[in-house]
C-alpha cells in the first residue's frame, strides 16, 4: 500500500519519480481500510528536504500511511517558504487542542545541539509534546537532537558536548539481534553521523528501562528502545540522502568553517569522487520494522491510543 500524502506537497512527485507509491485523498478514500496515522513533527530547517527523507522511509511498507506534518506553534521556519508552511502544517498547539491521536509520531533533530537543552527558545512546549505523546501517541521516535531531547525529558541522561564533530559513516554493532525492530539486520550496519554531542553509553545503560539495540565503539550509543515510554530513539541518520554530507561538507568548506572530510563516505575519503550510499536498505529495515510493529500492536480504534 502506498503512503497518503497532498498532492500538491514536493515530496508525491519526488517519491513518484522514484517508484514509491503515494496517493491522494480521494484514491485513498476508495480503500475500506484504516490508515496508519503518522505524525511527522519537523525541527529541522530544511523542512521539504527532511519531508522527502521520512516520506520515503516509511512509505515503502505494505501498509497504507497517512502522513501529517506538524510544527512548534510559536517557531518560524526561516529556510521554508511561508505557503508551504501555510498549506501542509499545522502547529502542536492546534494539534492538541483537537484531540487527535497518531499511531506513530517522528521527532526530527535539530541543529541547536550547542545549546542547552533549557535554552532552546521552544523547549517548553517541546517538553509539552513528550508529555503529550504518553496520552495521544502509540509509538514515538526520536531522531538525533530529537532523540537526546526526550532522553533527557523523561529519563535526566545528558547530552555531552565533543572536542570534534562526528561525521561521516560509522560501522555499528546489532546489540540485539532478537529485537523485533531489527528483523533482517546483519551483525554490523553503516550509519551516517554528523553531530557534536553525544548520549554516554554508560549514562544510557544507569538509566532503568533503556535498551541500546545498536552501537559503535567510535561514536557511541546509536539506537535506544524505551519500552517504558513507548519510544525509540536513534541517534544518528539512517534517513540521510546520498548527498546530504556531501551537503554538509561543501557547505561548511565554502564558508570556512573548519571541518574535516566526513569518514568513511568518499571513495578513498576523496571528496572529488561521488559518494556510496551504503545504509539505504538497513534505513528500509529499520522504519520498515518500526511502522511493521506499529501495526501489530496499535488499537484499531484510534480513541484507545493511550488508555
Amino acid at each position: 500500500m502506498p503512503i497518503k500524502i497532498p498532492s500538491t506537497l514536493p515530496a508525491f512527485d519526488v517519491l513518484t519519480r522514484e517508484g514509491v507509491m503515494v496517493m491522494d485523498e480521494d484514491q485513498a478514500a476508495r480503500q475500506d481500510i484504516r490508515p496508519l496515522k503518522i505524525g511527522l513533527l519537523n525541527l529541522m530547517p530544511k523542512k521539504i528536504q527532511t519531508e522527502n527523507q521520512f516520506a520515503r522511509l516509511i512509505g515503502a511498507t505494505p501498509l497504507q500511511i497517512e502522513l501529517s506534518l506538524i510544527r512548534m506553534s510559536e517557531h518560524q521556519a526561516r529556510n521554508t517558504a511561508a505557503d508551504h508552511m501555510e498549506s501542509f502544517y499545522r502547529p502542536f498547539n492546534e494539534v492538541a487542542a483537537s484531540g487527535e491521536k497518531y499511531d506513530g509520531l517522528i521527532i526530527t533533530g535539530a541543529p541547536i545541539e550547542h545549546l542547552p537543552f533549557e535554552e532552546v527558545t521552544y523547549w517548553d512546549e517541546l517538553r509539552e509534546v513528550f508529555d503529550w505523546t504518553q496520552s495521544h501517541v502509540h509509538s514515538t521516535f526520536g531522531v538525533c537532537w530529537g532523540g537526546m531531547a526526550m532522553v533527557n525529558h523523561f529519563h535526566g541522561v545528558r547530552k555531552h558536548m565533543l572536542d570534534a564533530k562526528a561525521f561521516g559513516c560509522f560501522r555499528h554493532r546489532n546489540m540485539a539481534p532478537a529485537s523485533p525492530y531489527l528483523r533482517g539486520f546483519s551483525d554490523d550496519c553503516v550509519i551516517p553521523v554528523s553531530r557534536w554531542t553525544e548520549m554516554k553509553q554508560s549514562e544510557i545503560d544507569a538509566a532503568p528501562g533503556l535498551v541500546t539495540l545498536l552501537a559503535s565503539d567510535e561514536v557511541g550509543p546509536a539506537l535506544v528502545e524505551d519500552p517504558g515510554h513507548r519510544a525509540l530513539y536513534i541517534f544518528n541518520h539512517f534517513e540521510y540522502d546520498s548527498d546530504t554530507l556531501k551537503q554538509e561538507y561543501d557547505r561548511d568548506v565554502a564558508s570556512g568553517t573548519p571541518i574535516n572530510v566526513p569518514l568513511n563516505y568518499y571513495p578513498d575519503d576523496d571528496p572529488a569522487r561521488t559518494p556510496l550510499n551504503r545504509w539505504r536498505s538497513h534505513a528500509h529495515l529499520l522504519y520498515g520494522n518500526w511502522i511493521n510493529q506499529i501495526y501489530q500492536s496499535t488499537p484499531f480504534d484510534l480513541d484507545a491510543i493511550g488508555t
